[in-house]
C-alpha cells in the first residue's frame, strides 16, 4: 500500500507541476505563455522577465515530469522545492500563511511533499526502482 500511496502523490503533484510549467512556457491551461508571464515577473521585480519565466517554466515542467515518473526523484524534489521557495519569497510570503489571503500555505504544502518524497524515495512503481 505504501508504494501505491507514493505513486498517487507523485502523479498528482508531478502532473500539477507539468501543467504549471506548460502555462508559463506555452500558454496552455489558461496560462499566459512566456511573454505574459515574463511581463508579470518583471512587475514583481524578477528581471529579465521572459528569461526568468523560461527558467521557472522549465523547472516546473521538467521537475514535474521527473517527479511523476519517479526518475531522479531527489533531483526532482529539489527542483520543485526551489520553485516553491521562490514563489513564497517573491509572491506569497508577504501575505502570511493562509491561501485565502493569497498566502504561502499551498506553496509550503507542495514544498513539504516534494522534500518528503525526495527523502523517502519514489517507491516501487517508479523509474528509479527499475533502474537503481
Amino acid at each position: 500500500m505504501l508504494n501505491i500511496g507514493l505513486l498517487i502523490i507523485r502523479l498528482v503533484i508531478g502532473v500539477i507541476f507539468i501543467g504549471h510549467g506548460a502555462q508559463k512556457l506555452f500558454g496552455w491551461f489558461g496560462g499566459y505563455g512566456l511573454k505574459g508571464t515574463g511581463g508579470w515577473f518583471e512587475s514583481i521585480g524578477m528581471k529579465p522577465g521572459v528569461t526568468m519565466a523560461l527558467f521557472a517554466g522549465l523547472a516546473e515542467l521538467i521537475g514535474g515530469l521527473l517527479f511523476a515518473l519517479g526518475f531522479l526523484t531527489p533531483l526532482a524534489g529539489i527542483i520543485i522545492a526551489g520553485t516553491m521557495v521562490m514563489a513564497i519569497v517573491k509572491v506569497h510570503g508577504q501575505n502570511g500563511l493562509w491561501a485565502t489571503a493569497n498566502g504561502y500555505e499551498y506553496n509550503l504544502t507542495l514544498l513539504a511533499v516534494a522534500i518528503g518524497i525526495a527523502l523517502i524515495g519514489a517507491g516501487q512503481y517508479s523509474v528509479d526502482a527499475f533502474l537503481f
